[in-house]
């Protein structure tokens, strides 16, 4: 059964170099991001993540709402494994497919028929199962003869095409998505989104980024917001972007009329 265990987990991410980061740059993160400190005076640390603790269990539709730089796409390649902890336990039950680079693993120098088999290889599948899906892969594309020629000759649509094609074949329990993926023309977008849509009733558990309340709407039944790294409310979807919005118009993020973090807690 799926289930993702996130206890008090933070990330902090050195920055190097970081002797000219001005006192101006300093303040416009705490409206833009994770908080900055310095560990010295050549290291800046970002606090890309402090302090979250979530549990989802199989059914959970999460909708991840905070502007950019407030931690999502962090929190999502946590969920992923792609980057590990700086404290704090991340656990994560199920098979688990993340819709973050789709680019990853290709390699420029070999066709498209190659690369959609290391990807399968990549992403688990033994050799039998590789040789078994790559035809279907193959004809999602619409690609057609571009397959025997090098990904380096594609353009970034047909780059995309392969990419969510191999990436989109398998069957997740744990769904990741940051944003929903533009891929391609009018046609083969309206294709695309009726596969994502199907993953995304299939996986037991869907966590998605974005900034569209619509997009939320559609797909996921709680939310999630977040700022500068830190999870201010989880609960149900409607109560949550009701209550970020107010607390949005409010003078420094605050909300004055009672309603916060706590009451939607509860109700979740």
């Amino acid at each position: 059964m799926a289930r993702i265990l996130l206890d008090n987990v933070s990330v902090h991410i050195p920055v190097y170099d970081a002797e000219q980061v001005s006192i101006r740059t300093h303040i416009m993160s705490a409206a833009t991001g994770g908080r900055l400190f310095r560990r010295s005076r050549r290291v800046m640390m970002v606090e890309a993540l402090t302090g979250v603790s979530l549990t989802l269990e199989a059914g959970a539709r999460v909708g991840l709402v905070g502007h950019n730089g407030s931690g999502k796409t962090t929190l999502l390649r946590v969920l992923a494994g792609i980057i590990e902890p700086t404290a704090g336990v991340a656990a994560m039950e199920g098979h688990t497919q993340a819709l973050l680079n789709l680019e990853f693993g290709i390699n420029e120098d070999l066709s498209g028929y190659r690369n959609i088999e290391n990807l399968c290889l990549l992403f688990g599948l033994d050799h039998a199962e590789m040789r078994a899906r790559s035809p279907e892969i193959a004809d999602f594309t619409e690609l057609g003869d571009f397959l025997s020629m090098p990904v380096r000759t594609y353009s970034s649509g047909m780059r995309l095409r392969l990419a969510f094609a191999a990436v989109t074949s398998l069957r997740p329990e744990i769904l990741l998505l940051d944003e929903l993926v533009g891929v391609g023309d009018t046609e083969f977008m309206t294709k695309a989104t009726r596969r994502l849509r199907q993953q995304a009733e299939q996986a037991h558990i869907l966590v998605l980024a974005s900034h569209s309340e619509a997009v939320m709407r559609e797909y996921c039944s709680e939310a999630v917001v977040l700022e500068q790294g830190r999870v201010l409310a989880h609960g149900p979807l409607d109560d949550v972007l009701r209550w970020n919005r107010r607390r949005e118009r409010q003078p420094f993020g605050t909300v004055r009329d009672g309603q916060g973090e706590a009451e939607i807690l509860r109700s979740a």
